[in-house]
């Protein structure tokens, strides 16, 4: 094999392997400014991998999406500050809208008795590089809010999900 053909076929290899390895971090805060937990994200080939780790929210059934604009700061106010949802492309609400869903929505979660809630989600309209759908790291950031209801998937604008409860600003790491 030619030097070129190997040296091609590593760099390959390198930015595939580190396409993998490009992760985001955040700390969940609810509306006392306490830390309630982390999300872990990571980019794939398709899309991105979410991971949540939740301690001490009230038990049900709740509703995560990722808001567009990365700050938790207003945390008495219900982290207004973070913005809509993610949806550059101007698309309905929900999972099961015809007209949906926008880039921020996901799936449900469930908070046990115990205040324990532990999900895996992934998300092919969303990135960490912009390589699939809007950047989620891009120059205002992004964060990952949780509503205190379940999301119906279909209602505008929010899936009838409530108030925002914990927030978590999504970032490098």
């Amino acid at each position: 094999m030619s030097r070129v053909l190997l040296s091609a076929m590593l760099v390959a290899l390198v930015s595939m392997a580190s396409a993998h390895d490009h992760k985001a971090r955040g700390t969940f805060i609810d509306n006392d400014g306490e830390q309630v937990g982390k999300v872990t994200l990571i980019q794939g080939p398709h899309g991105v991998l979410v991971r949540l780790e939740i301690d001490g929210l009230p038990p049900g059934a709740k509703a995560v999406h990722i808001h567009h604009t990365g700050t938790c700061e207003d945390h008495e106010a219900g982290f207004k500050a973070s913005g809509g949802h993610v949806n550059p492309d101007e698309r309905q609400h929900g999972l099961l809208n015809p007209e949906g869903p926008g880039a921020g929505d996901f799936p449900n979660f469930f908070v046990h008795e115990n205040g324990h809630a532990w999900a895996e989600m992934f998300n092919d309209r969303i990135s960490l590089d912009g390589s699939v759908g809007p950047n989620l790291l891009d120059d205002d950031g992004s964060a990952m809010v949780v509503h205190e209801n379940v999301d119906d998937h279909v209602t505008q604008p929010i899936g009838g999900a409530g108030a925002r409860i914990a927030c978590a600003v999504i970032e490098q790491g």
